[in-house]
């Protein structure tokens, strides 16, 4: 572990690496910051703009590790965590022409037209079926064994299109669901886990992780800028273009940008996979290269305001579209249900979500192609008969979601060893340990209470 008197190198201005410097300076060691860009905060961005709140990145998180609460209390009040309103917990899932609701119950699970007769009696044996022992197993591979096509294809499959725009034939669950793994590894089925995982007694801590979607009080931007005000613009740099390390001497290293070189004895880089060739151009090829090799989705982002909304009622979290129903959007998030406050009154704001990683080809039309895409799709979706939104906003992200696929053991395993080989520093951001933002909270505080050897 790093001496906590070295200065420390942070690469990477995101959530996880604003995260880590807010800790490391509560725990009094000297750090700086380094972000490419013109601002912190990564993806996350907040807008306001005709009378609406809009994310110009993610839209929200979800309460799965205590951390997450724990960092909103370290704050000190200075930003407010705002939890999803109550009648958004109705998920939708588009089956023929129109949405059904995803099931939370046996009376649901039974009445629901999105599953066959078939899989609803095999379900009932779920709980006694042998548990999988392949580490490596597909999504696809589990549900089917477990659970049955038609649940792969209107539940589990648009749950991934929701968290990962991914592919289930791709996901390795090990790694991507290690929770869902979990339940079959450890309580022999999902069913009979979630259950007795129920049962267990939680500590007042564990009790923090509610599972419930969270934002930020007037829009997630609000967190971003109280970490930087808490860190201290003196402890940032920004616009540190053509950024690399460098060995240097005694363990050191050397961080160039434009003219200047700084020596570190410790780096956190939290940048995406497929920077780390780049910054560290002393990594072996053959190393970074089973790290490069991750896949990444590619989505387009629609962020959609209306100041009197005439549609279908918006009494639910949003909807998502099975691959399997080939149509031309991911999704649809009802985002002024999920938080109030986020569109003018009687009006409605909407993230729709178009690619992902199976449809590639959608990311490269250009905005005219785009618009008229959503345009049909959400017309005939969503029940209204002109499309003539008062807030019409594109947002292109080319490394979207990084997607724990098979190439992940072997990774992992490259991230362990340049770790190892190369003492001080430290590989982390979305490449591991989780993609959302609860995900990127935990990591950065462990980081820290490794370097400080405080829990």
């Amino acid at each position: 572990m790093p001496n906590k008197k070295e200065p420390i190198a942070i690469i990477g201005g995101g959530l996880t690496g604003l995260t880590t410097a807010f800790y490391l300076k509560r725990a009094g060691i000297s750090f700086h910051l380094f972000e490419k860009k013109e601002r912190v905060g990564g993806v996350i961005e907040t807008a306001n703009e005709n009378g609406f709140i809009y994310e110009r990145g993610p839209n929200s998180g979800v309460l799965s590790h205590p951390e997450t609460v724990e960092l909103f209390e370290h704050l000190g009040g200075k930003c407010s965590l705002e939890l999803a309103d109550q009648t958004a917990k109705k998920r939708l899932i588009w089956k023929g022409k129109k949405w059904h609701a995803l099931p939370s119950g046996l009376v649901g699970g039974i009445n629901t037209p999105l599953f066959s007769l078939y899989d609803k009696v095999r379900i009932l044996g779920e709980p006694f079926r042998p548990k999988g022992n392949s580490p490596e197993e597909r999504l696809d591979e589990m549900v089917r064994r477990r659970l049955g096509k038609s649940f792969l294809n209107y539940a589990v499959d648009p749950f991934i299109l929701g968290i990962y725009a991914g592919d289930p034939s791709w996901l390795v669950p090990k790694y991507a669901l290690p929770k869902l793994y979990s339940l079959e590894q450890n309580y022999g089925s999902f069913i009979g886990g979630a259950i007795k995982k129920k049962r267990e007694g939680k500590s007042e801590r564990e009790k923090k992780a509610t599972r419930e979607i969270f934002s930020v009080k007037a829009g997630l931007s609000q967190l971003i800028n109280v970490l930087e005000e808490e860190i201290g613009k003196e402890n940032i740099t920004v616009r540190c273009t053509g950024l690399q390390v460098n060995k240097g001497e005694n363990g050191s290293y050397s961080i160039t940008h434009g003219s200047k070189n700084e020596t570190f004895n410790t780096i956190i880089s939290t940048t995406g996979g497929h920077e780390i060739p780049n910054i560290f151009p002393f990594f072996p090829s053959g190393e970074t290269g089973k790290i490069t090799q991750m896949k990444y989705a590619k989505v387009v982002q629609f962020s959609l305001g209306f100041k009197k909304w005439e549609g279908i009622p918006l009494n639910a979290f949003g909807g998502l579209i099975p691959f399997k129903e080939n149509r031309g959007l991911l999704g649809v998030l009802y985002l002024s249900t999920i938080f109030k406050g986020r569109a003018p009154e009687n009006g409605a704001l909407f993230s729709v979500f178009v690619g992902g990683l199976r449809k590639p080809e959608l990311f490269e039309l250009n905005d005219l192609e785009l618009t008229a895409l959503v345009e049909k799709e959400f017309a005939a979706m969503m029940g209204i008969n002109q499309f003539n939104p008062d807030l019409l906003k594109i947002h292109h992200y080319k490394y979207a979601i990084p997607q724990y696929g098979p190439e992940s053991k072997e990774k992992l395993e490259a991230i362990s060893r340049l770790e190892k080989e190369n003492p001080g520093i430290i590989l982390a951001g979305n490449i591991r340990d989780g993609i959302g933002m609860s995900d990127r909270i935990k990591q950065a505080t462990s980081i820290v209470q490794k370097i400080t050897g405080v829990n």
